[in-house]
């Protein structure tokens, strides 16, 4: 196994694309041809968690948070980011990090919390935009059902709960070949006309080239003529936060006790009660507040996540119930997406969770 087959295994679960501009997801140190003789998952890498990695000959750390955010203009080990990048090359031990892209894709970070809570009738909270593209491509009638199915196939077609989604339309196409053309029908240096069907379909940006090659390789012209439009429109699939349902609804400090045991909290800092039953339940996992206002606008009765502000707890105003668990205790289940990962696909490989709590933030 080498390091760019496990990566691709992540990649195709959390497309890098989905990552936000900020981040650094994706191989940070190391070769990705790289053999691999033994992952170990983390939320942060540190350099007890590389020591750890040795301990165990574990020469490929997967992370949630990136080692690195922002470009290194030396390495001399005068922090613990330097001295960390220092003892993996030294030690020939890669490191890889999906971060925003892991929280941005539906089955991800906020997909396990609203597991771990048990949240039915899942949607994401804020869509991720300009993330689809739609396909207008022109074919012979008679080859319109094998490449329409091709692109379905590939995962062009998709909306919501649906599949199979296109357009069609009958028409004339005309062409001319020049010398240098082999045309699939017609003759060259004489114009041809062809009973065609316009097929429009749309598909996720991040799988323009694998759409492209099926039209490509399937379309039976030697010049396939199509079109790529950008759109503005929500992909439900992707994006930051989800917002689901309890099967039953719950006593607000019944819901807040059993969350803070879930996540095993020292403390979760929450806004005024409200006196009112918990139904629907938003979630981000990490920095959330930016989305509280997404969460209320769409009728949450409490938002749990991190990192909110003294100031931020007030933008409440008895409309939701903002609940702090706190950044690390929000993404600690991250590693176990990651373990599932890797051994569904490969059940037999070397694969463990680090055992050390990289958390910074001590409760007394």
């Amino acid at each position: 196994m080498i390091v760019k087959t496990l990566t691709n295994q992540i990649e195709n679960f959390a497309p890098l694309s989905f990552q936000e501009s900020y981040d650094n997801s994706g191989l940070i140190v190391g070769d990705p041809d790289m053999e691999i003789s033994g992952v170990l998952i983390t939320i942060d890498v540190t350099e007890t968690v590389i020591e750890e990695a040795i301990s165990k000959n574990c020469n490929f750390i997967i992370s949630h948070h990136p080692l690195i955010f922002t470009g290194l203009k030396r390495i001399t080990g005068q922090n613990e980011v330097q001295r960390c990048v220092k003892m993996a090359l030294k030690n020939d031990i890669a490191i890889y990090a999906a971060h925003t892209n892991f929280d941005n894709v539906l089955n991800g970070v906020n997909g396990k919390i609203a597991e771990k809570i048990g949240l039915k009738n899942i949607k994401v909270l804020q869509p991720k935009p300009d993330m689809l593209i739609k396909l207008i491509t022109f074919v012979p009638k008679i080859h319109a059902s094998g490449l329409r199915d091709a692109l379905f196939e590939t995962g062009a077609g998709h909306i919501g709960n649906y599949d199979s989604c296109s357009f069609n339309v009958e028409g004339i196409g005309t062409f001319r070949g020049n010398d240098n053309a082999n045309p699939f029908v017609g003759e060259i240096n004489k114009l041809h006309s062809e009973p065609e069907i316009r097929i429009e379909m749309i598909f996720p940006e991040y799988l323009k080239n694998q759409i492209i090659d099926t039209l490509h390789k399937v379309h039976p012209y030697e010049e396939p003529a199509y079109d790529l439009i950008s759109l503005q429109n929500d992909w439900r699939k992707s994006g930051a936060g989800l917002i689901g349902e309890l099967a039953e609804d719950e006593d607000e400090l019944v819901f807040l006790k059993r969350i803070k045991s879930i996540f095993a909290c020292s403390v979760i800092r929450h806004s005024n009660l409200r006196g009112k039953k918990i139904k629907h339940v938003a979630v981000c996992g990490g920095s959330g507040s930016t989305f509280l206002n997404d969460a209320i606008r769409m009728n949450a009765d409490v938002f749990i996540s991190a990192d909110f502000k003294y100031h931020e707890f007030f933008n409440a105003e008895s409309r939701i119930i903002i609940a702090d668990l706190g950044h690390y205790e929000s993404e600690q289940f991250t590693k176990d997406i990651f373990y599932e990962i890797i051994t569904k696909k490969m059940p037999t490989f070397a694969v463990q969770i680090s055992e050390i709590k990289t958390n910074p933030i001590n409760y007394l």
